[in-house]
C-alpha cells in the first residue's frame, strides 16, 4: 500500500492505516536493534497519526524555521514511534529507520538534538513537559509567535514532581500554545501505574491548575480529532488524557505486563497481525510565516567598582546581569523566588519583559531555561547554590542536549553564616565540574564577577558561577580582563616557598595568610583560581616547579572541589610537588561567618598554621 495522507484527505480508514504503519515500523526498528520500547510506541500510534496528519505544522526541510510547531516526546523511550513518524513524513528513509540504536546512528535509544527536528534530549522521564513550558513561554512572552508546542507524555512520568511544577507554571502563565497529550496506557516498567486507567484524579488536579482538560479513548480517531480541535481553542494550556493499551494491535503483548523495554518475540507474526508493512506518507502542514521579533531595550552602563571597597559578588552578579541584558537583547533571566538575595531582581527592574519568576521550583526554572535556549535565547538562571541540586538531573540532561545554559548559585559554603548547613552549598563545584564540557567559575571580587558574567554570555554551553553572600574587598581594577580557563597570580617572587591557591572567599584569606607568613620568614605565592573548570594548568605547573609546596583552600567539601582539580593537574603531569588541601571536613552549624571559616580551618590563621606545619616537614 502506497498513498499520501494530508489534512485534506485524512479519514478514519487512512488514519488507521497510518497508525498501523507506525506500529509496524516501531516493531521493525526495535527488532533490528534487538532492544527498544515498541509497546510504549504502539499505544500512542493513533494519537500521533492524527497529530501529524491534521494538526502539526512543521517544515522538515527547514527545522530552523522560527514558525515551526514543536513536538516534544516527554516519554522519550517511545522513540521508535518518533522515528517512524519521521519516516512517514519523508524526513528519513526506511534504511535509516532500521539503524535504530546502532553505534553511530543518530536514531539513538532516546531522542537527542543530534536529530535536527528534536529540541531536547528526553530520556529522563519528567523533563519533556517542563522544558516545553520554556519553549511555550518563549513563543507567548518573548516572540509573540503563534507556533504550538505539542508534548507526548506518559502516564508513569506523572508521578514525577517536576511534571506538576510544569503544570502549575503553565497554568499560572496561561500558555494557550501548549498542548499535552498523555498516553495513559496503564502499564509502567514493572507493572500497573499508580492510577491505571482512572484519569479522573489526574484530570481534576490539572483542571485546578487552570488547564483545559479532556479524557478520551486514545484509540478513537473521531475522539482524538475532536480533542485536538478543543485543545487548540482553549484559553490556556490544554491536556488530553488518552486511555490507550500498551502494545496496542498485537494480541501477544497488548495490555500485558512484562513487555516494557523489550522487542517482540515474534515480530513477523506481530507485523502480519497489524496488516503487514506499508509505505504510506504524510504531508505535514507548512508553518505560517514567522512573526517579526521586537525586543524591549533599556540602556545600562557597565558596572564598575573602586578598588578597596567591599562588595558582595552576588550583588555584582545582579548588576552585571542587568548590564549584559542591555548589550545583548537575547539575554533572559530566571529566578526561583530569591531574586532579592541573588540580586537577579536588578535584571527584572531593567528588563521586565525578559525576566521569568519561577517561584520555588528549581527544576522548572532550569527546565524553562533549557526550553528558552532552544529558541536562541541566552538564559541566566539563579538560586541559592544548595537548591540547584534539586535540578541536577535537568542540568545533566541539558548537557546531553548541548544546551546553552548559564546558572548562578549564591550563598555558598560555610561563609554564609547563621542560616546553617541546609543553606550552604558545599557540593556544587563537584557536581557541576562533573557535567560534560561544563564551565565552573568562582570570582573573588566585583569587577572580576562582571567580566566573567560577560564571558558566560559569550560562551555557548553549560556554565556555572558561584557567588558569595558576604561582601569581599575589590582587588582588581575596573575593566581588567578575565577569561574562561584563566587564573591570576596575585603575588609572587623568585624565591617563594609555598603557593596558596584559592578562589572566591578563600582567595582573600590566602592573601591575609601570605602577609602573615611573610612576617614569619615564609614567602608565599597566591593564585586566584577563578576558573575551576577549565583550569589553568600552566599556572599550577609553573607554581609546582618554582615552589616547594602547593596548598589549596576552599569553602567546599574536599571531594570534587578545587583541591581535587589541582591534584588532577599534578597527577597528569607527573609533578612531584607536595599538595596540601584545606577544605570543609566536618558538618557545619550556624554561626558568624568568621567563626565558621575558622572552625573549618580555612581562614587566614588556619591557612598560616597549616603552611608552617607542612613546610617544616619538607625543608
Amino acid at each position: 500500500m502506497s498513498q499520501v495522507i494530508s489534512e485534506q484527505t485524512a479519514n478514519s480508514e487512512q488514519l488507521h492505516e497510518l497508525a498501523q504503519q507506525l506500529r509496524v515500523d516501531s516493531v521493525r526498528a526495535s527488532d533490528a536493534a534487538g532492544s527498544g520500547h515498541p509497546t510504549s510506541a504502539m499505544s500512542a500510534a493513533d494519537l500521533m497519526a492524527v497529530l501529524f496528519s491534521t494538526q502539526l505544522r512543521y517544515d522538515f526541510s527547514a527545522p530552523e524555521n522560527a514558525a515551526n510547531d514543536h513536538l516534544v516526546f516527554s516519554k522519550g523511550h517511545a522513540s521508535p514511534l518518533l522515528y517512524a513518524l519521521y519516516k512517514a513524513a519523508g524526513a528519513i528513509d526506511d534504511q535509516e529507520l532500521l539503524t535504530f540504536r546502532e553505534f553511530g546512528s543518530r536514531l539513538q535509544g532516546h531522542p537527542t538534538p543530534e536529530i535536527p527536528w528534536v529540541d531536547v534530549a528526553t530520556g529522563s522521564l519528567g523533563q519533556g513537559l517542563p522544558i516545553a513550558v520554556g519553549i511555550a513561554l518563549a513563543g507567548a512572552r518573548l516572540e509573540s509567535s503563534d507556533f504550538r508546542v505539542w508534548v507526548l507524555c506518559g502516564d508513569s512520568e506523572l508521578a514525577e514532581g517536576s511534571m506538576w511544577e510544569a503544570i502549575e507554571q503553565a497554568g499560572h502563565a496561561g500558555l494557550d500554545n501548549l498542548i499535552a497529550i498523555v498516553d495513559v496506557n496503564r502499564l509502567g516498567q514493572r507493572g500497573p501505574t499508580m492510577h491505571e486507567w482512572d484519569t479522573s484524579s489526574l484530570a481534576a488536579r490539572a483542571s485546578a491548575c487552570g488547564w483545559d482538560v479532556q479524557e478520551i479513548d486514545g484509540h478513537d480517531f473521531a475522539a482524538i480529532e475532536g480533542a485536538y480541535a478543543q485543545a487548540l481553542g482553549a484559553d490556556g494550556p490544554a491536556v488530553i488524557f488518552a486511555r490507550t493499551k500498551k502494545g496496542s494491535g498485537v494480541s501477544a503483548v497488548e495490555d500485558k505486563p512484562g513487555w516494557h523495554g523489550k522487542p517482540l518475540e515474534d515480530p513477523e507474526a506481530a507485523i502480519a497481525e497489524l496488516g503487514g508493512i506499508r509505505s504510506l506518507s504524510v504531508t505535514v502542514q507548512s508553518p505560517p510565516a514567522p512573526s517579526p521579533l521586537e525586543i524591549e531595550r533599556a540602556p545600562v552602563e557597565r558596572p564598575t567598582y573602586e578598588r578597596g571597597i567591599d562588595v558582595a559578588t552576588r550583588g555584582a552578579y545582579g548588576d552585571a546581569l542587568a548590564w549584559i541584558g542591555s548589550i545583548d537583547e537575547r539575554v533572559v533571566a530566571l529566578d526561583a523566588e530569591v531574586g532579592n538575595s541573588t540580586y537577579a531582581e536588578r535584571f527584572a527592574q531593567k528588563h521586565p519583559d525578559r525576566f521569568f519568576e519561577m517561584f520555588i521550583a528549581e527544576q522548572q526554572m532550569v527546565a524553562t531555561a533549557i526550553g528558552l535556549q532552544t529558541r536562541g535565547w541566552k538564559p541566566f538562571a539563579s538560586s541559592f547554590g544548595a537548591f540547584l541540586s534539586r535540578a541536577y538531573d535537568f542540568v545533566r540532561m541539558g548537557a546531553i542536549s548541548d544546551a546553552d545554559l548559564k546558572l548562578c548559585g549564591s550563598h555558598v559554603g560555610v561563609s554564609i553564616g547563621p542560616d546553617g548547613p541546609s543553606q550552604m552549598a558545599l557540593e556544587d563545584i563537584a557536581a557541576f565540574r562533573a557535567v560534560l564540557d561544563s564551565v565552573v567559575l568562582y570570582p573573588c571580587d566585583a569587577n572580576q564577577t562582571v567580566c566573567l558574567v560577560d564571558a558566560m554570555r559569550e560562551h555557548r554551553g553549560f556554565s556555572y558561577m558561584r557567588t558569595t553572600r558576604g561582601a569581599t574587598q575589590v582587588l582588581y581594577e575596573p575593566g581588567e580582563d578575565f577569561w574562561i580557563g584563566g587564573s591570576r597570580t596575585i603575588r609572587s617572587s623568585d624565591d617563594d616557598d609555598v603557593t596558596l591557591i584559592g578562589a572566591g572567599i578563600t582567595l582573600h584569606e590566602c592573601l591575609i595568610a601570605a602577609a602573615d607568613l611573610t612576617d614569619q620568614g615564609i614567602t608565599s605565592r597566591v593564585i586566584d583560581l577563578y576558573s575551576v573548570k577549565p583550569v589553568d594548568a600552566d599556572a599550577i605547573l609553573k607554581a609546582a616547579n618554582e615552589t616547594r609546596l602547593l596548598m589549596t583552600v576552599e569553602d567546599h567539601w574536599a571531594e570534587g572541589g578545587i583541591g581535587e582539580t589541582v591534584a588532577g593537574v599534578l597527577a597528569e603531569s607527573g609533578a612531584g610537588t607536595p599538595l596540601a588541601r584545606l577544605a570543609v571536613s566536618e558538618r557545619p552549624g550556624s554561626g558568624p561567618p568568621k567563626a565558621l571559616l575558622a572552625a573549618a580551618g580555612i581562614d587566614a590563621a588556619g591557612i598560616a598554621a597549616a603552611v608552617k606545619e607542612r613546610i617544616t616537614n619538607i625543608r
